[in-house]
């Protein structure tokens, strides 16, 4: 927000937004994309724990290019470009978000009568073969992100396993053919189009910048508590089947 305000001070006064434009952007920063974030990063770390050789895996990755950078205040860091781009930790964070994406579904309304193309034909009530469906004005839509991200006949039998590999081999053909809207790698997590995420590079900063600094500094495991993440518009963890409190308990030991 420091930053923020600082620039529009130093703005002319052409540049300048309002007091009220102001406000609306200091909000959009602290609130849009919180609970999407915060639970990415949460799914992200139940995963670690459930699977100890990736988490090691990663966490050599993390210690590896931490010598890479040094801040003399908070000691060894690694560099903004390089984060970015180590393959192993790119590979968790894409392929966490392809199989759970914090955010399921949207819910949409058509603006104006359109026709959706079909990508494989279905048949109708009346027995006959559609390519399209015609979609009238006011129509309310719902989206299925995961249902793309969880297609085998795009990303393969295995698609509904936990591999990060997949995305350091050379991915299906068929994905690539489908031509997915999606604004990230294939991928309908940050959905497509003008209405997409505006915020998906600074999520993907955001997350990445947080999980480096934990994976270096803690272990994380499971506990003997069972974990049920709930489906809603954007799901979430919570103890047990009865619970609707959000809350993820792991087990942290210091490195």
């Amino acid at each position: 927000m420091s930053i923020l305000l600082k620039a529009n001070m130093m703005a002319s006064d052409a540049d300048k937004i309002t007091d009220d434009e102001l406000i609306a952007q200091v909000s959009t920063v602290m609130v849009a994309g919180l609970d999407t974030t915060s639970n990415g990063m949460s799914r992200m770390l139940y995963l670690l724990a459930q699977n100890q050789d990736a988490q090691e895996r990663l966490r050599a990755e993390l210690l590896g290019a931490q010598g890479h950078g040094v801040d003399n205040a908070t000691g060894p860091r690694i560099p903004h470009d390089e984060l970015l781009k180590l393959p192993f930790f790119d590979a968790v964070f894409r392929e966490s978000l392809r199989l759970y994406p914090p955010a399921a579904f949207m819910l949409r309304v058509a603006a104006e009568d359109i026709v959706v193309p079909l990508t494989w034909p279905v048949r109708g009530k009346d027995g006959s073969m559609m390519t399209e469906i015609p979609v009238p004005k006011g129509t309310h839509l719902v989206p299925n992100l995961r249902a793309c991200n969880m297609n085998k006949a795009l990303w393969g039998e295995d698609v509904l396993e936990w591999r990060p590999e997949r995305w350091m081999e050379e991915l299906p053909k068929e994905l690539y053919e489908a031509h997915v809207p999606g604004i990230y790698s294939n991928l309908m997590t940050f959905s497509a189009g003008g209405r997409a995420c505006l915020g998906f590079k600074f999520a993907e900063l955001e997350m990445k910048i947080v999980l480096s600094v934990l994976l270096t500094t803690f272990k994380f495991e499971l506990t003997d508590k069972p974990i049920t993440w709930n489906f809603s518009i954007i799901e979430y963890p919570t103890m047990g089947d009865r619970s609707t409190k959000p809350e993820l308990l792991l087990k942290v030991t210091p490195l």
